[in-house]
């Protein structure tokens, strides 16, 4: 496993030195994280459409990281991957997350998220990266409780049609040798272990539908985030490092009462200030080879996001694991004696 990393959508800002590429990344450098996720719909970091179509540019991203002592780990596409697919009625909201000439006109908004998605394959290529994060979007999730009653074929043609939408891309992500990590996150289709295995089943088992990790969703939940990974490594490519808490109480629980962030008995937190059994994480992932980046992302009820930053980078390197290359107690070991080994099993023994 490599980091620590930082996701630099929710630090970056109009103020220094949150600013710019150049300034970001040697303000999180500073503090100690070794890579960056970077956000693609951020102009004042990045300009996905020239990534994906200079390398002189992409090196350039990549000599100003470098220089500040961090690489690129992922790309992200959450937003636009969101509108990939979106329920009209969620449209009003998601406008935000396209250019403003698109607002009102989802055809031509989903066209440009799909082309965005598929930018972003190129660019990941040109970069060096190995997987990238994004969203699934969602036609069902305004039908996540089963009231009323669901019609019959519903949720086949919602993963379907999900399909439909990306199998187109994720062959983008093929060609260039790109895994599509999709961060599973209420909201989305893709949201749970289950989710992911219909859609998966939907995309013929393609090989670059793929997962980002981040238990703090699954807290939230109230899915066994350590089982996840026993079931779901092999499909596991990108490691959000965020943390959360479920206090539930006599007035309110998993849906939140539609209570702000701070108010809800679920709950993301700065890393330590949460739940989460980071170290069975690190150990589970560790155990089934996950060689990508622990990269933190910062969602806070509470604490300032400079805080959380300070503190994220040594927090994800104590619970980096060296995995080791030999037994611990090789050192009681007696070799190999294959008729030591049959005389212990009772073989070969007289009678």
């Amino acid at each position: 496993m490599k980091g620590p990393a930082v996701f630099l959508a929710q630090f970056a800002s109009d103020e220094a030195p949150f600013n710019s590429l150049d300034a970001i990344t040697r303000y999180m450098g500073g503090l100690g994280y070794k890579g960056v996720q970077i956000p693609t719909w951020d102009s004042r970091l990045f300009d996905l459409e020239r990534c994906a179509q200079s390398q002189d540019y992409a090196d350039e991203i990549k000599g100003v990281c470098a220089a500040n002592g961090v690489e690129v780990t992922e790309l992200s596409t959450h937003l636009q991957g969101q509108l990939v697919a979106s329920h009209p009625a969620y449209d009003r909201l998601f406008d935000g997350f396209a250019p403003a000439a698109l607002h009102g006109n989802i055809p031509a908004r989903t066209e440009w998220a799909v082309e965005q998605v598929k930018l972003a394959a190129l660019a990941s290529r040109r970069l060096g990266c190995t997987a990238h994060a994004t969203f699934s979007g969602a036609l069902l999730w305004h039908t996540v409780y089963p009231w009323p009653q669901r019609p019959a074929g519903l949720v086949e043609e919602g993963f379907a049609e999900l399909a439909r939408r990306w199998t187109p891309i994720l062959n983008v992500f093929e060609d260039n040798g790109i895994d599509a990590a999709f961060e599973l996150h209420p909201g989305e289709d893709l949201h749970d272990g289950v989710t992911f295995e219909r859609f998966l089943e939907a995309v013929g088992n393609h090989p670059r539908a793929n997962i980002l990790y981040d238990p703090s969703h699954f807290l939230l939940q109230q899915l066994d985030y350590l089982a996840f990974i026993d079931i779901y490594h092999e499909r596991i490519k990108a490691f959000h490092v965020k943390d959360a808490e479920f206090r539930p109480n006599g007035r309110a629980g998993v849906y939140g009462s539609y209570a702000g962030w701070g108010d809800r008995p679920g709950r993301f937190r700065s890393l330590g200030d949460g739940q989460i059994d980071f170290t069975g994480i690190f150990t589970g992932l560790t155990h089934h080879g996950y060689d990508g980046w622990a990269v933190l992302e910062w969602e806070c009820a509470y604490k300032h996001p400079e805080q959380g930053a300070a503190e994220g980078a040594p927090f994800i390197a104590r619970h980096m694991i060296r995995k080791a290359d030999k037994a611990f107690d090789d050192f009681a070991g007696t070799g190999t004696d294959m008729a030591l080994v049959r005389e212990v099993l009772g073989l070969d023994s007289a009678g």
